[in-house]
């Protein structure tokens, strides 16, 4: 077999990126950056970002929302903001990005296993992790599905410590017919470029506690309370003008990136579980989704070829799928040794199964029949590759 392992040639010539950014009405964005140039305001809480944090906040169901310049700032942000401390429970099936804004505030991660069927934070690990050094508690709402808020709130209040949510994967989405956005103590989005919307980096803490919001806005912002008066400790965590016209763009096209994202969801549905041992993770159709992630579950006892093998031969053909979140954060070397380790078999089994392909307005029908061929081939000629990837491993 060749290098493409199914052909002589890769399937695509260019390769197509689990993320590749929505873009929305570029006239539209031009004309709003355009206008913030007009205007020299460029930053410093101009009025796309004013404008971008209500059309946020309206869409999460929460009447304050603070922008910020990427995700993960409005995670050390709000986790500061909240007094969390000592250790966090937090779930080792996330992004990094999660773990990384605890431990670069020298909070402890204490990692929880995650539910077998709904794959979020399982409440019942949460509680047996409970102890008079956690202050603090962080759900994921995972590839957009609402984690189980209920559990996790009465625990959170039980203990009296705070409850935030990582909402990165859920902009636009339900739980139980209810925005997320609108639960816990506070809940973050992100508008980094991969994201469903985005506002090329970008991202916000939404809650529905004033006095909260009003902290959050200092400590964004160097703690300024006035023209020349630090009255909090604080950082750079803003958002700019070019930043909230794009996402201010993408919001105006989000109905039609929800559209496509389902029929892109729905056809690599049909087309994947008609081979053996392979299943997309699917959503509650009674709540709003943005269909922006398409997980595949690998049985490779099933479909003869494991995770990684198949991923091997996507990456052959030019489809970069992404193993997500291999291999948990609480085995990746940054965050080894931080506690006791314990063992995770849910998280960890499912690190070694799961992987993503890619979707949004860059992927048409078209594009999703190709990628799927190249699957039901691999499935088809399993015996083959296996052995092709053992001889030609350095191994």
């Amino acid at each position: 077999m060749s290098l493409a392992i199914l052909g002589d040639e890769p399937v695509f010539s260019h390769p197509l990126h689990v993320g590749c950014p929505n873009i929305g009405d570029r006239s539209r964005l031009i004309a709003r950056i355009n206008a913030a140039l007009d205007r020299r305001w460029l930053t410093n809480g101009g009025p796309l970002v004013e404008e971008f944090e209500a059309a946020v906040a309206e869409v999460a169901g929460v009447s304050e929302c603070v922008v910020t310049s990427n995700g993960t700032a409005a995670l050390e942000l709000a986790i500061r903001a909240l007094g969390m401390s000592g250790q966090v429970i937090v779930p080792s099936f996330t992004f990094s990005a999660t773990v990384h804004a605890l431990t670069w505030q020298r909070i402890t991660p204490v990692f929880a296993d995650i539910d077998p069927v709904t794959l979020n934070v399982d409440p019942a690990d949460v509680e047996c992790l409970m102890t008079p050094d956690v202050k603090g508690i962080i759900g994921v709402h995972l590839w957009g599905r609402g984690c189980d808020v209920e559990s996790l709130s009465a625990i959170a209040n039980q203990h009296q410590i705070p409850l935030l949510l990582d909402a990165a994967h859920a902009f636009g989405c339900t739980y139980q017919r209810r925005p997320v956005g609108s639960f816990g103590d506070a809940e973050i989005f992100s508008f980094h470029g991969t994201k469903f919307i985005n506002s090329f980096e970008g991202g916000a803490v939404v809650t529905n506690n004033r006095s909260l919001a009003e902290r959050l806005r200092l400590m964004r912002n160097f703690g300024f309370g006035g023209y020349d008066d630090v009255v909090h400790l604080g950082t750079n965590g803003k958002m700019n003008e070019a930043e909230a016209a794009m996402g201010l763009t993408n919001l105006e096209s989000m109905s039609e990136f929800v559209d496509r994202n389902r029929a892109n969801h729905e056809l690599y549905s049909k087309l994947i579980e008609s081979n053996p041992g392979l299943q997309v993770l699917s959503y509650t159709p009674a709540e709003n989704q943005n269909y922006q992630y398409v997980v595949v579950d690998v049985q490779p006892e099933v479909c003869g070829l494991s995770r990684d093998q198949l991923v091997e031969v996507l990456f052959s053909e030019n489809v970069l799928a992404r193993r997500y979140f291999y291999p948990g954060v609480h085995r990746m070397s940054a965050f080894r040794g931080l506690t006791p380790p314990r063992p995770l078999p849910v998280t960890e089994s499912f690190c070694e199964r799961l992987f993503q392909l890619p979707t949004g307005m860059s992927i048409d029908a078209a594009t999703v029949r190709s990628v799927c061929d190249i699957i039901r081939k691999a499935i088809d000629r399993a015996p083959e590759i296996v052995k092709h990837l053992q001889t030609s491993s350095p191994d």
